[in-house]
């Protein structure tokens, strides 16, 4: 089987990184994860959006469930208030009920942006209603498989690199990037590994 482009990113990582070398030797490779593009992963991003893991699966089912094939057509039919009986409040119910508008009457067309290079195509998608930076970069990093993709807004993000690096204060976006740069081109690996670490690491510091 060939390896995932991610794990053969970090191993490049880690031979110029002691930190996530160490860990690495600790928790093994994070395991590969990505959903394929389009209307369904976008829809799934907004219904994570400041809730739990547990509580956007649980939406997440019953919306899919509910309207099956989960297509922009099917969805962009249902009223406001049916989207908000599998649970979405009402802004994230608007928000989904516009994505599929506009991708049923192809006002937004994907494809095109997903040609663009990374800040462009991170300027479009911010451009739908609900999507901001963190939600643009999520869906690159995991659905289109950008290389050098690395969300720092993300607040998991900021907590497995204090734990990492051993920093007395949490990083915030700017100083997150900064402390990045040295991974460059490979800081979507870097991501999903700190989230790996962020899971798996036992706390307290190392021996």
């Amino acid at each position: 089987m060939p390896r995932h482009p991610h794990h053969i990113a970090l191993k490049k990582l880690a031979a110029n990184d002691p930190h996530i070398a160490a860990a690495l030797t600790k928790i093994g490779l994070p395991p590969p994860r990505s959903r394929p593009p389009g209307f369904e992963s976008l829809a799934r991003i907004i219904v994570g959006q400041q809730v739990s893991v547990a509580a956007a699966a649980s939406i997440w089912d019953r919306l899919t469930t509910g309207i099956a094939p989960f297509t922009p057509e099917n969805v962009a039919r249902r009223s406001i208030d049916e989207l908000r009986t599998f649970g979405l409040s009402r802004q994230k119910a608007t928000y989904i009920s516009a994505l599929a508008a506009d991708l049923a009457t192809r006002r937004l067309d994907l494809e095109v942006i997903h040609a663009l290079d990374d800040a462009a195509a991170i300027a479009e998608l911010m451009k739908i209603k609900g999507f901001g930076r963190w939600s643009a970069e999520v869906y690159l990093l995991f659905s289109l498989g950008r290389p050098d993709i690395f969300p720092s807004g993300d607040l998991g993000l900021a907590v497995a690199m204090q734990r990492l690096k051993r920093l007395r204060k949490r990083p915030d976006p700017k100083r997150l990037i900064k402390l990045t740069e040295a991974w460059r081109p490979h800081r979507g690996a870097a991501a999903f590994f700190l989230w790996h670490f962020l899971h798996n690491a036992p706390l307290g510091p190392s021996k």
